[in-house]
């Protein structure tokens, strides 16, 4: 297939094409990256040069360009999935994730719409937008429960909301226009190649460091953990058999509260690269709430599971195993972005005297 993906620097982008340029050999992949702070391009080195992989830096909000790139490329499928992302930098400033997740999805859709009423019937048929999207949408659970496709949305970030925002646009372009979408939403995931201001990624560099391990609140919040290669697995299988105008929720069966998520690595760390300065529980400090900070995130992913026989491969102790060791491996990558980008430093903490 020809596939554009957009946000294919970041971190489900480039494990979704580094999938699809080295393993699943598609025919042209083009991926459209803002490259802003978590685009990294050296997070595609393995696809440079690769037969018909090609990279366009832009924004997905220049709607001209985005007309063009499509009738230029001329995809069999846009896989969506460039985005702001991090709750906490919504926190400090919405302005972005507006731009990017409700006006760039906006402008991708009118261009994929343009480019797709000019394709020949069968093209027109065998075209697909898969819109990838998040399960912070649905708002937050108590202690029991999980999130269907079915479940209304309530989202409680800035974040939250824009993704909600795209979501309904993109189920709006198919009941109007017939645009033939699908979308995705996913549990949080984790992986090589994430940007480290995420919980896991800050934790592993942090207890590397020996610097201390931040946990929000008393770290009773819950997430449901979805490897990324098994995300990728997901949105392939999605792609080539979803049916047009459903949603998908993709999880990975894996709850954890925060605190056990620190602990587990701290756990492994010590067996891999044990700290002469002793154990490194040593290092979690517990700190002041994240505004808004949704309890539980629990997906049931039953409907993928039936319809297209999707389920993760890797549970939440074997993909975290493998994340760990990528990084210990790969400082090549990290190391310049705590150095340049993002040393470690909280976010999202309102101007004092602003209650949460």
């Amino acid at each position: 297939m020809r596939i554009l993906v957009t946000g294919g620097a970041g971190f489900i982008g480039s494990a979704l094409v580094r999938r699809l340029v080295l393993q699943e050999r598609a025919e042209a992949v083009l991926v459209v990256d803002k490259l802003t702070y978590a685009g990294e391009r050296r997070s595609l080195r393995d696809c440079e040069g690769k037969p018909g992989f090609a990279f366009l830096q832009a924004d997905i909000a220049d709607a001209e360009l985005m007309q063009s790139t499509m009738a230029e490329f001329r995809p069999e499928a846009v896989m969506h999935l460039a985005a702001e992302s991090h709750v906490d930098r919504s926190i400090a400033g919405a302005a972005p994730f507006i731009h990017t997740n409700l006006v760039g999805t906006f402008s991708l859709l009118e261009a994929a719409r343009s480019y797709w009423n000019g394709l020949d019937a069968a093209a027109k048929g065998a075209f697909r937008f898969l819109h990838i999207s998040t399960d912070e949408v649905f708002g937050s659970l108590g202690a029991t429960g999980y999130f269907t496709e079915t479940t209304p949305y309530a989202p409680r970030s800035p974040y939250s909301a824009s993704k909600a925002g795209s979501d309904h646009l993109v189920a709006a372009w198919h009941e109007t226009y017939g645009l033939p979408t699908l979308v995705t939403n996913c549990s949080n995931n984790y992986g090589p190649y994430h940007f480290p201001e995420k919980l896991i990624p800050l934790t592993i560099l942090n207890a590397l460091e020996g610097k201390r391990l931040p946990v929000y609140g008393k770290g009773e919040n819950v997430r449901d953990w979805l490897f990324v290669e098994d995300h990728v697995t997901a949105l392939l299988t999605v792609l080539k058999g979803g049916r047009v105008g459903e949603t998908y929720n993709v999880g990975g069966n894996a709850e954890r509260q925060n605190i056990q998520v620190v602990r587990a690595i701290c756990d492994s760390l010590d067996r891999l690269r044990p700290d002469p300065a002793g154990p490194r529980r040593r290092l979690i400090e517990f700190v002041a709430d994240r505004p808004g900070h949704d309890a539980r995130y629990a997906i049931d992913a039953s409907k993928l599971r039936a319809e297209l026989g999707w389920q993760p491969a890797e549970s939440f102790e074997t993909g975290l195993e493998k994340t760990i060791a990528w990084y210990l491996e790969n400082g090549w990558w990290w190391q310049p972005l705590r150095e340049r980008v993002y040393g470690g430093e909280r976010l999202g903490l309102l101007p004092a005297g602003r209650p949460a």
